[in-house]
């Protein structure tokens, strides 16, 4: 399992990692809306899991701050048992996502979605620290923006010690490494001992602490507790369970994936899911929360040596030591520090620059759709954002999917080849060639539509040309079949050619090649070029229909299929 020189790096790695998940499970326990232990409990269990059970060798699980805005809603509304149940639930649905092998089409969420409701999440955390990181009253506001108003109006009760430990804090977690010796100790453990020990000394009036809000932290670890739950709170909790199976899988594969590029590692995004699920499954039957992939957390643990899950084992273990020797201790951390490592959080969270890239650089719908994201998980709720970005990013494909769509005539100058081939040196009078390029859905028919009005030759042979067609739906599939049923009536030949495995074998079993001669199809033009060239030859004064009055026809045809389908 381990290299030559391996096992203490790995240990090592562990060690650290734990040091750095142990403030950051406490703040993002506290601000999900549960107990500091709680989140300890979190990182130990789920982040034992996650390294024993998953699909990434390094990947490092625990709470994490995407969850905050989702998990401080369902506490807020369940309570804890609520949480843990919606925990348990999505537990279920992550493992049965990893075992119908759900892992790959996960990755295809669009950037601009993802962006947007993570810069949404960012601001949510940053708001919502406001109160321990000022000490301002607690304040009321079902939504963002009253929640918002009233903080804005308790700033004049702002506690000045509170005010200034913050941004000691938030000093020391982003510029202690500048300090010498403390180089390779993470900054947020650097601002918990330096405030706790300064707050322990002075005693500073109105600072909240761990030990004043909670009560302290219990000695050793939990026992086994089955939350309560009934048949009701569980239906209750299936659209909170799904937000958190979702989110809690988009951020581990993305975590799995970025520490893929750092260690140069490959993960099996399917076992991944089923890893998190079990141990989103486990973790609440012990006091802990919903927990998934931590990126930054995972990219520590990379950079300090961690190449195997020992890393994460060690982890843990390591949180497992501070809460059995050092919990005593952890009563007089001020809160106004956790809160300014969550400033930092949701600082990293934001991403601002990325997001300011894809506003200046994406092109305009890419930018519509990260903006109705951001905003929509601001102000109205992460699951509505998350569906509507993505909903919004499928509409946005389809329609390019569809302008990419060409259906041009081909005339001498892009069959010249192939005309010479035959002994040609014109289109023969009577036959049109057309070719269709990209998929043949729904979306793409007004493109044929168009070219065919586009033209008032009069055709006796119509060749569609298929060669550049992936796939055809079932729309395009039915389309194809009425045209040619209503240009047969009509007298207008029809020849097929060129279409790849897939599409013929759809076309045969729509009956679509039943409906032409035989001999009009065929996997090859110059069969069908020399075959339509015969029969003019033989049929020169043959019955050519006008082609106007043949569009207008296709278009009344496909209009009506279109107006009697059921597409949405």
């Amino acid at each position: 399992m381990f290299g030559r020189g391996k096992l203490l790096p790995n240990i090592i790695a562990g060690i650290i990692v734990g040091v750095v998940a142990l403030p950051l499970a406490m703040a993002f326990a506290i601000a999900s809306g549960t107990r500091p232990e709680q989140g300890l409990y979190t990182a130990i269990i789920g982040g034992f899991m996650v390294s024993a059970l998953g699909g990434s060798r390094v990947q490092i699980a625990g709470p994490t701050g995407a969850f905050i805005a989702i998990l401080a809603g369902v506490t807020a509304k369940y309570g804890i048992d609520g949480l843990q149940v919606a925990g348990i639930m999505a537990g279920m649905m992550l493992v049965i996502m990893g075992m119908t092998r759900m892992g790959a089409v996960l990755k295809f969420i669009p950037m601009p979605v993802i962006v947007g409701f993570t810069a949404g999440i960012g601001v949510i955390i940053f708001v919502g620290q406001w109160k321990d990181f000022f000490g301002l009253p607690a304040v009321g506001g079902e939504h963002f923006h009253q929640k918002l108003w009233n903080l804005v109006l308790a700033f004049p009760q702002l506690n000045l010690a509170t005010t200034l430990l913050s941004i000691l804090s938030l000093l020391l977690v982003l510029f202690s490494s500048r300090i010498r010796g403390l180089q390779r100790v993470p900054g947020p453990l650097v601002a918990m001992v330096a405030v706790t020990v300064l707050h322990s000394v002075f005693h500073f009036d109105g600072v909240a602490t761990i030990g004043s809000a909670f009560g302290g932290i219990p000695q050793g670890l939990p026992g086994f507790h089955l939350p309560e739950t009934t048949p009701a709170r569980i239906i209750e909790l299936l659209g909170p369970a799904f937000t958190i199976a979702m989110l809690g899988a988009i951020e581990s594969l993305l975590s799995a994936m970025v520490a893929d590029g750092m260690a140069g590692t490959k993960h099996d995004s399917n076992q991944e899911l089923i890893g998190q699920g079990l141990a989103n499954i486990v973790t609440p039957l012990f006091g802990g929360f919903p927990a998934t992939g931590a990126i930054a957390r995972t990219a520590t643990n990379i950079r300090n040596g961690g190449t195997s899950p020992l890393a994460g084992i060690t982890h843990t273990l390591t949180l497992v030591a501070t809460i059995v020797f050092l919990a005593p201790l952890a009563s007089d951390i001020p809160l106004a520090v956790l809160s300014a490592i969550l400033f930092v959080v949701a600082w990293n969270m934001s991403e601002v620059k990325h997001f300011a890239s894809i506003v200046r650089r994406a092109p305009r719908a890419d930018v519509a759709i990260l903006i109705i994201t951001f905003i929509l998980t601001v102000f109205a709720d992460l699951v509505i954002a998350v569906n509507i970005g993505v909903i919004l990013a499928i509409l946005q494909f389809m329609r390019r999917m569809a302008a990419s769509v060409e259906v041009q005539q081909l005339g001498e100058q892009e069959l010249k080849m192939e005309l010479l081939n035959q002994g040609l040196f014109e289109v023969p009078r009577g036959l049109l060639v057309y070719e269709i390029e990209g998929p043949f859905f729904f979306g793409a028919v007004e493109n044929l539509e168009r070219a065919l009005l586009q033209t008032h030759t009069d055709p006796h042979i119509l060749i569609l040309r298929l060669r550049r067609v992936p796939f055809m739906d079932i729309t395009g599939l039915q389309l194809l079949e009425e045209v040619i049923g209503k240009l047969q009536k009509r007298g207008v030949r029809v020849m097929l050619c060129e279409a790849n495995e897939r599409v013929r074998a759809k076309m045969w079993k729509a009956g679509i090649l039943y409906q032409l001669r035989e001999g009009d199809f065929s996997d090859e033009f110059a069969p069908l070029l020399a075959r339509a060239s015969a029969y003019l030859s033989e049929h020169p004064d043959g019955p050519p229909g006008r082609l106007s009055e043949f569009a207008q026809n296709f278009l009344k045809t496909s209009r009506r299929f279109f107006n009697s389908q059921d597409i949405g």
